[in-house]
């Protein structure tokens, strides 16, 4: 029959089309799939690598740990820390002095004369420093002796790692030539235990001067600087007051005893010191890292979530059309800027602008003002939550969006006008989007190098939080900056690059938490809303 096609011609052209369209989606499904799995064999292969390159460091730190305390660099610390803390407080001495006089000088007081007034407070800030020169010299001694038994017990160890190593290989004879020199350990530990009684000849003579020195304390002229004085004087005597614990110390301590297996582990989870490539002993404390990493993340977040939020909330419900034009566009353009420049901005323009106006009579109410130091905290977070307001804003506002519109209708319904609805209504319909927005802003923060690298000043100390908000303008060194800074010159399989390696681990583990727990809310947020 004309104009009707015959089946059979078709078929086979069906059958064509079909099986080029499967081979179609076998290439594709291929293609991703394998891509896919590329990308988890990388990221499988990177944490492997993460985990055995960082748990070797808990094996190594453990040696140095023995070593220190056989040594007798542990024993020599004690008396140290006694001295150290004497240090401390002269530096506090000048630290009031120097608030004294950045007081007068704003009540326009002449160089001469608070030269004048403060002579009283110089002399005594000079007597409290020489009532430690004695315990000085105590520590420089001891710390000679002891520098100089550790550099032979490590010698030692080194050759009789040597040696063992070519028994193992078959080496027999290279290993036998390898002369493993005796260290009398014994006789240079007991030089180091006659520095027991000297220190508490020297501890007594120095409480007793100290005590003596209160007696002729001068006053300060400002009511504040006085104030701190007397916390000062409280501060010193708790001081005088454990230096017999210190004796105490001394006279129990043996360099036989034990150092167990998890002291590896806390000195480096709750260690406040962060010391390498020391002559005397390296410690791997991640606390003050960690403090600095936080403290920087919350300034940033404190400053990123209100503009964050709120322009997500003003784009998605308030703007008009050409508003959000103009808006959405340039605030996640911000994301496209470099770390580095932004790193630069922050010295040039930020840290410089703060530190200026510090210094203005604008803010001389402050009293932690003027501040010294242009790179800290706060020039850092400023940075960040530049850094963040894209990622906060973007995700927010797909929150906002994705609420039904039904719930703002239904608000509309009832009488409520917009910012009845936009408070009542989306935000806490959108709250879980909008927390794991913040959390995803925070992951962001808590990972950038760059930034704090070049803004937070790189100082390994735990601030000061006596100084309350003036914490925040304090230099820190953050876990990533660390990594970035000391990763280049470490040597390949050592303690320190190990370390390294740990703390990228402990912020591998934060950044996790935290993704996870946005990925959590996240997940309640579709269900509560589908």
């Amino acid at each position: 029959m004309e104009g009707v096609a015959d089946p059979r011609i078709l078929i086979p052209a069906r059958s064509t089309s079909r099986r080029t369209q499967v081979v179609v989606e076998q290439g594709i499904k291929a293609f991703f799939g394998g891509n896919a799995l590329v990308a988890v064999v990388v990221l499988a292969l990177i944490t492997i690598f993460l985990f055995r390159e960082g748990f070797g460091f808990f094996g190594q730190n453990l040696a140095n740990l023995r070593l220190y305390r056989q040594a007798g660099l542990e024993y020599v610390d004690i008396i140290r820390g006694v001295s150290m803390e004497h240090e401390s407080l002269s530096r506090k001495l000048s630290e009031i002095r120097l608030r004294e006089v950045r007081t007068m000088e704003k009540r326009n007081v002449p160089l001469e004369e608070i030269n004048a007034k403060l002579a009283p407070f110089d002399q005594f800030a000079s007597s409290f420093s020489d009532t430690a020169e004695t315990l000085h010299s105590l520590v420089s001694d001891l710390t000679e002796k002891a520098s100089a038994l550790k550099e032979k017990l490590f010698a030692q160890a080194e050759l009789l790692a040597q040696r063992s190593q070519l028994e193992r290989a078959g080496a027999q004879a290279e290993a036998a030539r390898i002369v493993v020199p005796e260290v009398d350990r014994t006789a240079a530990l007991a030089s180091l235990h006659q520095g027991a009684a000297t220190y508490e000849s020297v501890s007594a003579d120095m409480t007793a001067k100290l005590y003596s020195l209160f007696a002729a304390a001068p006053p300060l002229p400002d009511p504040a600087a006085q104030k701190n004085f007397e916390q000062w004087k409280t501060r010193t005597r708790e001081y005088l007051a454990a230096l017999p614990a210190a004796s105490e110390k001394l006279r129990t301590w043996s360099s036989e005893a034990e150092i167990p297996w998890y002291r590896s582990l806390s000195s480096f989870l709750f260690g406040r010191e962060w010391i390498t490539a020391s002559f005397w002993q390296d410690w791997y404390g991640i606390i003050p890292l960690l403090v600095g990493s936080i403290m920087v993340s919350i300034v940033a977040l404190v400053i990123a979530v209100p503009l964050g939020v709120s322009s997500a909330i003003y784009v998605s419900e308030i703007a008009s059309r050409h508003e959000k034009r103009l808006i959405k566009p340039y605030i996640e353009f911000i994301s496209a800027i470099p770390s580095v420049v932004l790193g630069f901005f922050g010295i040039a323009v930020v840290g410089q602008a703060v530190r200026a106006a510090s210094q203005s009579h604008f803010f001389k109410w402050v009293s932690f003002f003027p501040i010294s130091e242009r790179l800290n905290i706060f020039t850092a977070g400023c940075l960040l939550a530049l850094m963040a307001v894209p990622t906060i804003f973007t995700l927010s506002e797909d929150a906002l969006r994705n609420v039904p519109r039904g719930f703002k209708e239904a608000s509309y319904a009832l009488g409520a006008n917009r910012l009845q609805t936009i408070g009542r209504v989306l935000v806490p319909a959108s709250l879980s989007g909008i927390v794991s927005a913040i959390l995803l802003g925070l992951g962001r923060v808590i990972g950038e190098t760059m930034v704090v690298l070049l803004c937070a000043g790189n100082r390994i100390a735990i601030p000061d939080f006596t100084q309350g908000l003036g914490a925040i303008f304090q230099p820190v060194h953050t876990m990533t900056g660390i990594i970035a800074q000391e990763m280049g010159e470490v040597v390949r399989g050592s303690t320190h690059y190990r370390a390294l390696f740990m703390v990228g681990l402990v912020l591998f583990t934060i950044t996790l938490g935290i993704n996870y727990l946005a990925q959590k809310l996240v997940t309640r947020f579709r269900m509560s809303i589908g």
